[in-house]
């Protein structure tokens, strides 16, 4: 079932001579459970598609559409309420809250929307990341990799329709950064979550579902199980 459709996506910063094409003409879909990377080098435009498709940038013209839903044809207030509901992030530098514990940090972006956690569904995130034994730590108190297991905990929480994860391992080493991606693979596997991820690292996108390639602003869709097509 396709739950994100991104249509003839255009960004453009700038005008005259310092105009620059971020975005030119992207188009891909995703379907649900699918677990998605698009790759590329710094400044290639791959940063500016997680935003636009997160609602976080608008982009200068072409639609995006979440699970039918037309992001850009909401006003605003109605788009940042779709976005909490419907799309999670995880990010390279956590963004947890210090004076909040494991399991305050999961459940947030559910207080955020007057939602009552459910306790059930807070214990098996606990379980499926390996948390039952931190829930009550403090994010000082938790080494890099175990705060971001916290971040996709509260990623998972709201079961979102789409999770963006923005270099998810950027801060991690390399043993804490298999470790996260086998997170994302099982959330992906267990939960049926879509995932579309970004990162400059060929070695985490091997066994993916997809992989997709930005270069100067121009999406190539690369397939599955890629690994010698990106050396």
């Amino acid at each position: 079932m396709e739950i994100m459709k991104v249509e003839d996506l255009c960004k453009t910063y700038g005008m005259g001579e310092a105009k620059v094409e971020a975005l030119k003409h992207v188009s891909f879909t995703l379907e649900k459970g699918e677990f998605a990377a698009v790759v590329g080098e710094s400044g290639s435009g791959k940063s500016t598609l997680l935003n636009c498709i997160g609602a976080l940038d608008e982009p200068t013209g072409g639609k995006i559409l979440l699970d039918g839903q037309n992001l850009f044809a909401m006003k605003e207030e109605e788009r940042t309420i779709f976005r909490r509901r419907n799309i999670g992030f995880i990010f390279q530098s956590f963004h947890l809250i210090p004076e909040l514990n494991v399991e305050q940090n999961i459940v947030f972006p559910l207080l955020l929307d007057y939602k009552k956690p459910d306790v059930c569904r807070v214990n098996e995130i606990l379980e499926v990341l390996g948390l039952q034994e931190r829930r009550k730590h403090l994010p000082g108190q938790l080494s890099g990799g175990q705060q971001q297991r916290v971040a996709i905990g509260r990623a998972l929480i709201t079961k979102p329709k789409l999770i963006l994860a923005d270099e998810p391992t950027g801060n991690l080493d390399r043993k804490n950064s298999q470790d996260v991606m086998e997170l994302l693979r099982k959330a992906s596997r267990h939960y049926q979550q879509t995932i579309l991820m970004i990162t400059h690292n060929p070695n985490l996108i091997t066994s993916l579902d997809r992989v997709m390639r930005v270069s100067d602003g121009i999406l190539t869709d690369l397939g599955g199980n890629v690994n010698e097509t990106l050396s």
